[in-house]
This record gives structure tokens, sequence and C-alpha cells, in this order.
């Protein structure tokens, strides 16, 4: 053939040839960590500056905890118990528009800490806890539902189809660790309102979405290896090699079938990773105990279970872990009915993990490199949905972060005497995706990718770093 004849049939046979060399270690049985993946990064030169986080931990409390029961304390609630909220404030009309009283909390309140934080009798445990942490009492949200409002915690938009947070940040930062995902989701038996489209990658490459780990014995469905031997499942793997290296070879680069190969590769790692995860091996008693593997409630030790593989997680150099709520005998914190019932149900199944979670990242010096950020979507109202629930309330709830650059014992924003409104420094969304990017060296401004026709970001056209509760 001519040389000109030669150029043509091989324009992009070296594309070919470096994903064959890829797709090779897959029929490998000896892939080791420090080997060379190709990443389908934005590049970006990121992280923008120096980061004060290297993980996150994201505690994803579904349904929408009281601010009024838990972290924001209002004694005009029991001074004025029982008594019509129209005679008191402009009443916006809610969801079920069930409105009764005004409610006071069920529980006692108290000081903690050097700091004096006000926190309720359901978390006496995270209230030990409260000089680390930084507590936001002026979230506000734009939507007073919870699919939509879910889809703008995770998504920046609260409609379906963008890619989560876990995602921006896996495809902004990637993973420390080339055996596991950038982006874990922890299922303690809650999938929220929205379904998994809360932790999808949209737009972006289908590698960085979430990896769901499952509680049991088998985390991911399909991560042990189906075949009798080694070599068949290398004779399987070396066809897909084949295959898809001539389709790359012919199309050129496309995210969708390089994301599918990263995946491939990826699972092949994870076949020895997550079992070592998943089987505590080499954790003691005493730390089994902190978190409360041992209790006798199941909801207690399951979400014990997923809090101390985050913290295994962060060491393997995870970038991004979401935990999700465990399935108690009521439901979620989405209290419209039962409220003391409901939220003790929840708050006794995450206190004690959770506290142990920064106890134990704190005493491995973990915490000063770990994001840890507690929330739900939305808050509730002051006055009560019938008689002993609350309805959805957008316009304030309550929020903490703590560990890597986060100013510990620090209270940002007030809401009114009832807990209803934000009145000073009300804070979006938007800004905690903000201020969670800038921990983690990233100017959010500056992590985009290209998408109809325009740079589309994390937190959009929006969003401010919470800069007084960073050291």
């Amino acid at each position: 053939m001519t040389r000109r004849e030669a150029l043509l049939l091989t324009k992009n046979g070296f594309g070919g040839l470096a994903l064959m060399s890829l797709m090779g270690s897959l029929g490998c049985s000896q892939v080791k960590p420090g080997n060379i993946i190709k990443k389908l990064g934005p590049q970006l030169n990121l992280p923008h500056f120096a980061p004060k986080a290297r993980s996150i931990i994201f505690l994803y409390m579904d349904g929408g905890v009281s601010q009024v029961d838990s972290f924001d304390y209002k004694p005009r609630l029991e001074k004025e118990n029982g008594q019509n909220p129209y005679d008191k404030f402009k009443v916006e009309a809610t969801q079920f528009n069930n409105i009764g009283t005004i409610l006071k909390s069920p529980w006692g309140f108290n000081q903690y800490g050097e700091c004096g934080m006000w926190v309720s009798d359901l978390f006496p445990n995270i209230a030990t806890c409260v000089d680390d942490i930084a507590l936001v009492r002026s979230m506000v949200s734009d939507f007073p539902e919870h699919t939509n409002a879910n889809y703008f915690l995770h998504t920046g938009h609260g409609l379906q189809g963008r890619p989560s947070m876990g995602a921006w940040i896996n495809y902004g930062l990637g993973s420390d660790n080339q055996d596991l995902p950038g982006y874990v989701v922890l299922d303690g038996g809650l999938i929220p309102p929205g379904g998994l489209d809360n932790f999808k990658s949209g737009f972006l490459p289908a590698n960085y979405q979430a990896s769901i780990l499952k509680p049991g014995k088998t985390p991911i469905p399909n991560v042990s290896p189906g075949e009798p031997s080694k070599d068949i499942q290398k004779s399987k793997l070396d066809l897909i090699r084949q295959m898809d290296s001539s389709f790359v070879g012919k199309i050129g680069h496309e995210d969708e079938v390089e994301a599918a190969i990263n995946n491939y590769e990826l699972a092949y790692r994870m076949q020895t990773s997550v079992p070592e995860l998943t089987e505590l091996l080499g954790e003691s008693k005493l730390t089994k105990k902190l978190y409360g593997i041992d209790s006798s409630n199941p909801h207690l030790a399951g979400y014990a279970t997923q809090c101390l593989m985050a913290r295994r997680l962060v060491e393997r150099g995870v970038r991004f872990i979401e935990l999700t709520c465990p399935r108690v005998e009521a439901d979620r914190w989405d209290q419209h009915t039962g409220l003391v019932d409901g939220h003790e149900r929840n708050a006794h199944a995450v206190d004690q993990p959770v506290a142990a979670l920064l106890k134990d990242l704190k005493s491995r010096g973990l915490l000063e490199t770990t994001l840890v950020v507690f929330a739900g979507e939305f808050g509730r109202t002051p006055f009560a949905q019938g008689k002993d629930g609350r309805d959805h309330n957008p316009s304030a709830f309550s929020i903490w972060l703590a560990g890597a650059g986060i100013k510990g014992g620090t209270i940002y924003g007030m809401t009114d005497e009832y807990g209803y409104r934000v009145v000073d420094k009300s804070t979006s969304i938007h800004d905690l995706h903000a201020t969670m990017l800038h921990l983690l060296g990233v100017d959010h401004e500056h992590l985009t990718f290209r998408f109809s026709g325009r740079d589309i970001r994390l937190t959009d056209v929006h969003g401010h770093v919470i800069k007084d509760i960073l050291v």
C-alpha cells in the first residue's frame, strides 16, 4: 500500500495500541495499586490551590431533621406551645397544609463544649464533639418537596439529570486509590426520593458516578468471579479487550466507550479490594464497640458498620463517601406524624456511630484531612402538622461540618425566634457546595464541563464560600 493509505488506515491505531496495553492488565492476576491507569479527567490542573481536605464524608439525613428539635434551640416555642401560629407570624402554605398549633420541642436542650453550643437530647453523643463542629443554622432550600430538594442537595439543580456533587468531585480530582472508586455511596437501607439519580454522573462520563456498596456479605453484585477458573475469566476479559480495542480503533476517542473500559478495569481490581474493605480485618474490639457495631439494635449496628467503613475508605484514598440512612421502623426523618417516635428512632441509629466516626478520625490524625458534612434536604415547621408531626420547611434548617479546614465550635447564621425563617446570613445549597469544593482545593467557578452549548458547573451561576466557618 502507499504511504498515504497506510497513514489513513492507522490514524486511530495509536489509541488502539494504548487501549490494548491498558486492557491487557485485565487478564493479569497481578495488577498492582501503583499501576498507572488512564484517567478521563478534566485536565484543569486541579487542585487550583493547596487543599485542606483530601476526602469528604457526607452524612445524608434523609427526610429533613427538625432544626428546632436538634441544633436550633428556641425557648419561645416552649412559652407559646399550643398557641395559634397565625396570631404570631405570617404562615406560609406547607406541602400538606394541615397546620396545627405552635409545637415546642419534646426534647430538652443543653449547652456543650467550650463553645457552649446548644444541642438537644436527641444527640447526646454528637454533643460531645461540638468543639470540632461548625454549625450552620441559616440553611435554605429552593424546594419544599423531597424529590426536587434531594436533587438540589445532591446535584445543585432541582431537576433530574445533573451530575451529583460526588461525581463532580470524582471528575475533578479522581481517587488516590486505583483499586477503589473515587465516589462511593454506602447504602444504609434507604435510597432517597429521586432514586439513584441523586448519585449518577449526569452528562459527565459514566465512570464518575457512584459505586453503591450495600450492607451484607455481598456489598457489590458480581464482585466475585463467577467463572470456575482464572483462565476462563482471563479468556472472557481478553475477548472484551479485543472487541473494545477494535471499536475504539475505528471511532477514535469516545467518552462513553472509554468510561466503560475504565469500569471493566476497576471492577476487576475491586475483586480483591472490596472484600478486604468490608471484612473489617484488623479492627479492634474496642473500635467496634466505640461505633456500636455490637449493639443489639440492628439499625444502630448497621449504621455503625457504615461509619467504620467510611473511615476505612478515607484511609484508602477514596475521595467522596456518602452514607444513606438506615431503614428504622419509622419513615426516615420525615415525621409528618409521630415526631417523637420517628426522630428518636432515627437519632438513636446514627448518634453514636457519627460521634464515633469523628472521634476515631481525630485520634488517627485523619480529621485534619477529612471533611465530614451532616445535612438533610430541608428542615421542619415550628408548628405542628396535625397534632404530633412537623411539615416540610425549606425556609430554615441546620447542618454542620467538621474536620479539614473547619473552625470548630463555630455557629453561623441565625433564624427568627421560632426557627421558622432565616434572619441572618442566609446560606444556600450552592454555598455549601462551593465551600466543600474550596476545602478540596477547587475553585467552584472553574470546575466546569462543556454540555449543551455552555460550560456547566456544580454551583451553576451561584455560590459563595462560607468563609466565616473556615480556619
